[in-house]
């Protein structure tokens, strides 16, 4: 019987070619984190994320990856103190009875959610690229199979200055196939609408969605929402504080572009209260930051309201973008995964073979686990 013997983890800071959602607003360069106003998040002009490997006795071994992108020491030190004593001796293969013991360790002191979910994301997805390769399967089998061999995509922002640059590139886009583009606005209802129609006007079949970075109060959001109605909007994400259900809630039964939510939220029971609300028309859970286990317990939530579950994904990296194709070729009703071409220039850079895929779709990885591996050279070299 393979047991866990040994849990080691990673913190990674990447330089990338070319910042996450464009340069800095003031131009300024540097390691601390810094602000993109109207949106309220920390960024880190690199790519930041915890990797968690997770050892057999027998000398096999799965990866995981959290969704950290500023300070991934945090759940990087949750993972060494509080999760990986509860592993060691424990076989591998008991995913989901590991899921409910380790889930446990801080529940009833209010850690399901935050830098606790991120790193138990972290290591159920190691566990299940484990329990893939113990059994031979890749991931999406041992979830009961795939309903897609393929999995449709769409390109997540557009990081140019102006309307015109932005359209330009959605343009070059088009010509290699891309229909399906979100906008990472926020900017003000007028300053959004001009950017959707510069970037819808570049082809008829395009469809665009915006992301507004929880940047609206109702009023407003309610004006932006009526306006993309018009326009036949994809849907409008994230309009407005991430906390307030009421408020998606009163929005999305005013107007007929779909409401989507997700990133914020770590487990079933955060979308149940969403979804029983009918605050979100469109589900969008980050793997790195549910885990596995999680994202298709969401996804259950989601598909006994009938809503279509889109997973989230942002500055993840190759580990990440694995597990999130896995989970989205297992969810009946996905519409698309989310592709960021920055992160995507980024994100093989940790794997020893660089993950097939375009801005259109991406080919299910079909060998055991997650169909990956990561180059322990560069891990050395950090």
């Amino acid at each position: 019987m393979v047991r866990i013997e040994r849990v080691e983890t990673h913190v990674v800071k990447l330089d990338p070619p070319e910042a996450y959602l464009g340069a800095r607003p003031n131009g300024d360069h540097g390691d601390d984190y810094y602000l993109r106003p109207p949106w309220r998040s920390l960024y880190s002009d690199r790519f930041e994320t915890l990797l968690v490997k997770l050892i057999a006795d027998d000398g096999t071994y799965g990866w995981g990856e959290a969704l950290a992108p500023v300070a991934p020491e945090v759940p990087q030190a949750i993972v060494d103190r509080l999760l990986a004593p509860a592993l060691i001796g424990r076989d591998p293969r008991h995913v989901r009875p590991l899921w409910a013991r380790l889930t446990g360790l801080m529940r009833e002191r209010g850690h399901l959610v935050g830098h606790q979910a991120d790193a138990l994301a972290a290591v159920d997805t190691a566990l299940w690229d484990l329990a893939g390769k113990a059994y031979g399967m890749p991931v999406h089998a041992l979830l009961g199979g795939a309903f897609r061999t393929t999995v449709p995509t769409y390109v997540s922002g557009l990081p140019r200055s102006t309307d015109g640059e932005r359209a330009e590139l959605a343009a070059d886009w088009v010509r290699q196939g891309v229909r399906a583009i979100k906008l990472h606005l926020g900017h003000g209802v007028d300053a959004d609408l001009a950017t959707y129609d510069a970037v819808a006007a570049t082809h008829p079949d395009l469809r665009v969605a915006i992301d507004a970075h929880w940047a609206y109060d109702t009023g407003d959001a309610l004006r932006l929402g009526r306006a993309l109605d018009e326009r036949r909007a994809w849907f409008l994400e994230a309009p407005l504080v991430p906390e307030d259900v009421d408020g998606h809630q009163e929005l999305a039964a005013a107007i007929a572009t779909p409401v989507a939510v997700g990133e914020a939220l770590r487990n079933r029971y955060e979308f149940r209260t969403w979804l029983a609300a009918r605050a979100v028309d469109l589900c969008q859970p980050d793997v790195a930051r549910t885990g596995i286990t999680e994202a298709m317990a969401i996804a259950e939530v989601a598909a006994a309201h009938h809503v279509p579950v889109a997973p989230h994904h942002s500055v993840g990296l190759g580990v990440a973008v694995a597990a999130g194709l896995h989970v989205a070729a297992a969810i009946d009703a996905m519409p698309a995964f989310e592709f960021q071409p920055g992160t995507m220039r980024v994100a093989s850079r940790i794997l020893t073979v660089p993950l097939a895929g375009g801005p259109v779709s991406f080919p299910l990885p079909d060998s055991p686990g997650l169909g990956v591996d990561v180059d322990h050279s560069l891990l050395e070299d950090l």
